[in-house]
């Protein structure tokens, strides 16, 4: 039997700890591993609040700063208990959780700072962990985006983890724009601070554009036995230069992947979505849970300052009640560039979309926050148009409505990883209309199993954006058995972690 560490900032396989796809990721791969008959051991910060109904293991010292730290090491309750994969959260009281998701933070002014200096303790806790055999004798350590990369930094450069090589690392990347840069010297948040004994070796630890900085991404890509992107396209998309905003690839870095790719060590396999034991919402909800979700953050003390537009959205929402739209158009996401970039730029685009749907008496409905910009645009463009439905808050009972109740899902993601919201839609039967980029390009097919548009330039592609949502309600008016066969399409279509494992085992894990 094989037995494999997890190491990760989120696991949604355990309660509130999870801000995006990379939770979902690390609680379904460990349950396909335990089916196989193999061990997963599954660890994260604990942000000052993940442990406190924990199991204490043990204490970890180690050294950073030229000082003795001791962090401690719980095993914690998931929200289903599977044999064979124990879950696990790392408290110390310097990692702190931030304001997104109760996870990240957000430092506008110096970027990455808190979030390294709560990583770096963690990784080092890690370290010390797998050292003093807290998770047994381990054949795989996978390692998930830069807040786990200096477990990597620490077995390759510092003495003490020196006997960490023994076992096979793994590194995925969920999301290469996020790289985890800090300067190396003169800083609270630099390696030297934290590693004072350490003696850097700058060419093989920096920034390819910041000199002075690590990039804890680029430590992951060089130093991992085997690098992972979660899609094929995404793998071919970061091997070549960034050209924004047309087009998202490398980031800087595409210079290490195409290295990693020359010497075998990196795979494209795409992630996965469940189909068995899945949680499911009951029709006929949609508008009613809308509803309860905003009665409940207008009591919330820190909704108060868009208490008006939640109101507004509530009386917005309620002539649906009783009179469903004859079309209904969502998206479910964070507001970021990386998911909203067109809408953002050319807003222009938006609402000539939402006057197309006006004439299909449809509505759009997006549910999610993010960026304080991409909130005040779409409030205002709700407060505009009375068939945009914007629901400015987090639902899990209102998004598996969403999901459920939608007649097309709107993805126009400028970059995608992979992508997990066009597989949740298709397993409902919704077709996608999606920007034809990264794993989007992997999992929707335009006309067959839902439409997708693309260009080579900005321009293009905001034309055929609209053009394209302008073909499928064509289509949806005018040939429904088209229609209906693109639905049936969608809903045959299976992403399942057995295939997306066994490529694991092949390729990543050589097991």
């Amino acid at each position: 039997m094989n037995n494999f560490l997890f190491v990760s900032a989120e696991n949604d396989a355990i309660p509130n700890c999870k801000a995006g796809g990379m939770g979902d990721v690390v609680r379904d791969v460990p349950r396909e591993i335990a089916n196989r008959g193999d061990f997963a051991h599954v660890v994260v910060p604990s942000y000052g609040r993940l442990h406190q109904n924990g199991i204490f293991k043990t204490d970890l010292e180690f050294n950073l700063r030229g000082t003795v730290y001791k962090a401690e090491l719980y095993e914690v309750v998931p929200k289903k208990i599977i044999k064979n994969i124990t879950h696990y959260a790392i408290h110390h009281p310097e990692i702190k959780e931030g304001g997104i998701a109760h996870i990240y933070h957000d430092d506008p002014t110096e970027p990455f700072f808190n979030d390294f200096v709560k990583f770096m303790i963690f990784c080092t806790a890690v370290a010390e962990a797998i050292k003093v055999g807290a998770f047994g004798k381990l054949d795989v350590v996978h390692m998930h985006d830069w807040h786990s990369s200096a477990v990597l930094f620490l077995k390759t450069y510092h003495p003490a983890y020196r006997d960490l090589k023994k076992m096979r690392y793994v590194y995925s990347i969920h999301n290469l724009a996020i790289q985890g840069i800090r300067p190396f010297y003169n800083n609270y948040a630099s390696v030297n601070n934290w590693f004072p004994e350490v003696q850097l070796d700058h060419k093989g630890l920096m920034d390819p554009r910041y000199q002075d900085c690590i990039n804890l991404m680029a430590v992951g890509i060089r130093l991992a036995d085997a690098v992972h992107t979660v899609s094929p396209s995404y793998k071919e998309d970061v091997m070549l230069p960034s050209r924004p905003p047309e087009f998202i690839g490398g980031e800087g870095l595409e210079r290490d992947l195409q290295k990693a790719n020359n010497e075998g060590r990196l795979f494209g396999i795409l992630n996965a979505s469940n189909y068995n034991n899945i949680r499911t919402a009951e029709k006929g909800n949609l508008y009613r849970n809308t509803v309860k979700a905003l009665f409940r953050w207008l009591q919330d003390e820190s909704k108060k300052y868009k208490a008006d537009f939640l109101a507004h959205t509530g009386e917005k929402i309620m002539q649906y009640v009783g009179n469903r739209p004859k079309f209904i158009v969502s998206s479910v996401a964070r507001l970021t560039e990386q998911k909203f970039y067109f809408l953002k730029r050319s807003p222009e685009a938006f609402e000539e979309i939402l006057k197309r749907l006006d004439k299909a008496e449809g509505i759009f409905m997006l549910l999610g926050t993010g960026n304080p910009d991409y909130e005040d645009l779409f409030r205002k463009m709700s407060y505009k148009h009375k068939n945009f439905i914007f629901t400015n808050g987090q639902s899990e009972d209102l998004i598996d409505s969403m999901y459920l109740e939608t007649d097309l899902y709107f993805m126009p993601s400028l970059f995608e990883p992979c992508g997990i919201s066009q597989m949740l839609a298709m397993r409902n039967g919704n077709p996608c209309l999606v920007h034809h980029t990264g794993g989007l390009k992997d999992t929707v097919t335009h006309m067959k199993t839902g439409f997708a548009f693309e260009g080579k330039t900005y321009d293009q592609q905001i034309r055929n954006m609209v053009k394209v949502f302008d073909d499928a309600l064509n289509v949806w008016e005018n040939d429904k058995p088209t229609w209906k066969r693109i639905k049936a399409n969608a809903k045959k279509m299976r992403f399942t972690w057995e295939d997306s494992v066994d490529a694991y085992y092949k390729d990543l894990y050589l097991l």
